[in-house]
């Protein structure tokens, strides 16, 4: 696939932007260039979102077959072509090359496999008394997508968009855009009618806030940072545009006295170094009975010490960079301000890997002696770093989960799986794994408080795009 480009993808073709400016795209692991994309602006939006509303009507008529067949049709595509995608975005990313092959490309796959059986789940038209409740597309969509996992954040927003039969209008981050291309080539290939599917490439002052303000796009849908969250929703108040965001996360995993702690404590340090940590719902604050720090502590060590850290593409790595040197910096911020504040760190911390002299490495650092009120444990990390919270109670436990701005993700660990799904029933997140069961796609994947609004994922991903209508007589 071509690397460098100079076009923006509207009404199902490839035009030149408007701009005359370029991104450049770095591989986080040299630090080169390895590919640039255009710097659109608001004359590239226009276009896009002309071409999208254009489609709307023919796509929003379209049976729901139709759209599964297509996503079913994209999934094949995905599935011949994985080696040259998973390459992409480990080079794009950093994402170690065995880990991205299963968790970026194949379960972009299973994404769109997912939203196309779900299709015939959801209840298009219900009887109402005397009404008719029917189930319609809201209509033009901005799909705003990030860059830690950025063809799967692709897949679960766009694709259920488009399979809700909403046009879409994407907007990929412009440090990690390259999967964008990739998923309109895709889309085009499978047979997605033109207009359906259009993209601009682009920062988000520039993009972004020009397609959330345009008239003409009727909702926006953002994964992202608080801070984006919040400026999305000022602007598209000013239209009442329909808004969904999946934002940030700090989350608890908490392992009660009588669980299994050695399996606890590596499973869920496995899930907080995710992608060197950069996944928004990573079980970043592992909250420990007092009585039991000191064997966690040690379990913590051996597990963060395992992870082997170098080229992404070696099999033997583990653990790759974080994306940008400015995630670098502001991880390593966070990791000065926890001694500040009085943690130990057991691990890791802010120098260097060992042998590694170029790229955005950060070494895996556990801290204890964390209270909750300190910034590692307030703000989101977004980096290989974990923090171990010590308490008292079930009650105190489920306190401190609670006790933070976000609520997108948890965990609870118990001997007594009952005991631990009654504590997970207490925990404001939009999700709660009990006891390491492995996530289920088809169930909802969002948060409570400053962590979002809206869910992604499966038949509840798709009713995400649905608007009630009403029809009685």
């Amino acid at each position: 696939m071509e690397m460098n480009h100079d076009e923006i993808f509207v009404n199902g073709t490839w035009v030149k932007s408007e701009s005359s400016g370029a991104i450049p795209v770095i591989n986080p692991a040299t630090e080169e260039t390895i590919a640039t994309v255009p710097r659109g602006g608001p004359k590239d939006v226009d276009k896009a979102v002309t071409a999208a509303a254009a489609a709307a009507d023919a796509w929003s008529n379209t049976p729901s077959e139709e759209r599964a067949s297509i996503l079913t049709k994209m999934a094949r595509l995905v599935d011949g072509r994985v080696d040259q995608i998973t390459d992409m975005i480990v080079r794009e990313v950093g994402h170690p090359r065995t880990a991205a092959a299963v968790a970026q490309s194949a379960g972009a796959a299973e994404d769109l496999d997912i939203l196309a059986s779900e299709l015939a789940a959801i209840a298009w038209d219900e009887l109402a008394t005397t009404a008719t409740v029917r189930r319609v597309p809201a209509g033009v969509v901005g799909a705003i997508t990030p860059w830690n996992s950025p063809l799967r954040a692709i897949t679960v927003k766009a694709g259920a968009a488009i399979a809700a039969g909403c046009p879409v209008v994407l907007k990929t981050s412009e440090i990690a855009p390259l999967s964008g291309y990739l998923f309109c080539q895709l889309a085009s290939e499978a047979g997605l009618p033109d207009g359906v599917v259009n993209m601009v490439s682009g920062t988000g002052p520039e993009v972004g806030e020009a397609l959330v303000a345009h008239p003409a796009l009727d909702m926006v849908s953002l994964t992202g940072s608080v801070r984006a969250g919040r400026r999305v929703m000022e602007l598209a108040a000013q239209g009442i545009k329909r808004v969904h965001l999946e934002l940030g996360g700090n989350s608890p995993n908490i392992i009660l006295e009588d669980a299994d702690l050695e399996r606890a404590v590596n499973v869920g340090i496995d899930d907080a170094f995710r992608n060197a940590g950069q996944v928004c719902g990573g079980l970043t604050r592992m909250l420990v009975p007092r009585q039991l720090i000191s064997q966690a502590e040690e379990i913590a060590v051996v597990k963060a010490e395992s992870f082997m850290i170098g080229d992404p593409f070696d099999p033997a790595t583990t653990m790759g960079p974080v994306k940008t040197a400015g995630q670098r910096e502001r991880v390593l911020g966070l990791i000065k301000s926890g001694l500040d504040e009085g943690a130990r760190i057991l691990t890791g911390g802010i120098e260097r890997p060992d042998g590694i002299e170029r790229g955005y490495y950060v070494r895996p650092t556990i801290f204890s002696q964390v209270t909750n009120s300190m910034r590692i444990a307030r703000e989101e990390m977004f980096g290989p770093v974990v923090s171990i919270i010590p308490f008292d109670s079930d009650d105190e436990a489920v306190a401190i989960a609670n006790d933070s701005q976000y609520g997108l993700a948890g965990a609870v660990w118990a001997g007594d799986a009952d005991r631990a799904r009654a504590v997970a029933r207490r925990m404001r997140t939009g999700r709660v794994r009990v006891n390491g069961t492995p996530l289920d796609k088809r169930a909802p994947h969002g948060g409570f408080k400053m962590s979002g609004i809206g869910r992604e994922w499966g038949r509840y991903g798709i009713e995400e795009f649905l608007e009630y209508q009403s029809v009685i007589g």
